[in-house]
């Protein structure tokens, strides 16, 4: 990832949060990943956000966003918004555990640019539950990097209902034995 311009990312957002324009982030997917593990080749950078629907509205709008990035420079290309050459989808929390990801990300820092970025655990149960090839993937990323800590993980997966889909993945790739 291209430190340069993933900060210009970064600056924008957090601009945008101190403007008021979104409350609470934090950097998934894949450029999340990247965080903990190797780099690896990603299109677009996935921003998650606490959306809160307008008085009086029901429906949840990333208009603001939209508007308010665009007179920074930000180009619409389909469902992303481009800033400095990074497609960037901002993302409402689907469940409970992306709630909690949001509300446990921590703070980091990429050249002197603070971000928040979902923690390694919620980054794998997410990878879990959503369970796609890619997912199961990064998700060995994470086992074989020593990237996890195993009792937080362990608490998250339960809290979240995936203990079984946990031991299910343990005995389809960390087992030794058929």
């Amino acid at each position: 990832m291209s430190h340069t311009s993933i900060k210009e990312v970064f600056a924008a957002i957090n601009r945008m949060q101190s403007d008021g324009v979104i409350d609470r982030y934090a950097i998934g997917g894949a450029v999340g990943a990247t965080f903990y593990l190797e780099p690896v080749a990603t299109l677009d950078v996935d921003v998650f956000i606490a959306f809160h629907p307008e008085p009086g509205h029901l429906i949840l709008s990333p208009q603001p966003i939209f508007d308010y990035l665009t007179t920074l420079g930000a180009t619409i290309e389909g469902e992303y918004l481009v800033i400095a050459g990074w497609p960037v989808q901002f993302l409402p929390p689907t469940n409970t555990l992306v709630e909690e990801a949001i509300a446990e990300a921590r703070q980091t820092d990429v050249d002197g640019e603070p971000t928040w970025v979902f923690t390694a655990e919620h980054l794998a149960a997410i990878a879990l539950q959503t369970g796609r090839a890619k997912d199961k993937a990064r998700l060995l990323q994470f086992i074989e990097a020593g990237a996890l800590d195993t009792d937080r993980l362990d608490a998250i997966l339960k809290k979240h209902g995936l203990a079984k889909k946990w031991q299910k993945f343990e005995r389809q790739f960390l087992k030794d034995e058929p």
